[in-house]
């Protein structure tokens, strides 16, 4: 198993298609989760900055999450949908408008607004650039993260994928007093301690210009998957036209060795194929 893992770290998998489940399953497959996801519940942390819907390409395309959420039920049942409060966005509010909500009462699983949850954990930050400890539900700790990322232009970090998508994991409705410490490096010590087990990025329909929020949407009809968070978030990056090692939250995931920024086998289509030279926020 512990081989197997390390084969599949640095591979990134890119899928091309029209918007469907079938396109997400693929890249879903492709990193072999059901491998990964036995033991612990599965949370999977979702991108709900705003109310707006999937194809505005600010929120994460519910039907990506369906996709999840078959291909986990087929080995783990313990499935919720998590997201917190955004400084102006309620949680629960964004899972309604996005669809969530419906998607929950389809198949009989749970969203949970992380806000919300009042048993909490503290956890210091081993040699942090930025914040000393996070406190965050205890649930985190004793489940398994996807995260479910939006492929997205930032005007703070440039992309917003599936290293910054942890940094919704912080139950905090006031975020911007992180954005106050530098977001970028407070993005790199939450991922010091809390790395999610698959990150799957939407970009059915991306966003370029004024993200995370008010940006143009853009229709790549790509899903990309991997378990080294890192490496899937770089690839995104260069589908985007963007080069990681000047991205400083991805460069410095990278220099404390939490993934790999270069060295990357891509499974299914090609980088060249598929980018596009997205306009910076």
């Amino acid at each position: 198993m512990l081989e197997k893992y390390l084969n599949l770290a640095s591979k990134v998998a890119i899928f091309k298609g029209p918007r469907s489940l079938e396109i997400a399953r693929k890249a879903i497959k492709a990193i072999h989760i059901q491998d990964k996801i036995s033991k612990n519940p599965v949370l999977i942390k979702v991108n709900f900055i705003t109310t707006k819907t999937w194809e505005t390409g600010a929120t994460t395309d519910p039907l990506l999450v369906e996709a999840l959420v078959q291909e986990i039920s087929r080995v783990n049942k313990e499935i919720a949908i998590v997201e917190s409060d955004a400084t102006l966005t309620q949680a629960d509010n964004a899972a309604k408008a996005t669809g969530i909500l419906a998607l929950c009462d389809k198949y009989g699983i749970q969203f949970s607004n992380l806000t919300k949850i009042k048993d909490k954990v503290t956890i210091k930050i081993p040699d942090s650039e930025s914040i000393k400890q996070i406190t965050i539900p205890r649930i985190i700790l004793d489940s398994h993260i996807i995260s479910a990322a939006k492929m997205k232009t930032h005007l703070d970090t440039t992309v917003t994928l599936g290293l910054k998508n942890m940094f919704g994991i912080l139950p905090d409705k006031n975020k911007s007093k992180f954005h106050n410490k530098g977001i970028s490096k407070v993005i790199v010590d939450i991922n010091k301690v809390l790395k999610p087990v698959a990150i799957v990025i939407d970009g059915f329909v991306a966003m370029e210009g004024n993200g995370p929020v008010s940006g143009i949407p853009v229709k790549m009809d790509l899903v990309l998957s991997g378990i080294d968070p890192v490496s899937t978030d770089a690839t995104a990056s260069r589908i985007m036209g963007f080069d990681p090692h000047k991205i400083y939250h991805i460069r410095s995931c990278y220099e404390y060795g939490l993934g790999e920024i270069d060295s990357i086998q891509i499974l299914g289509e090609k980088i060249n194929n598929v980018k596009k030279k997205f306009k910076s926020a």
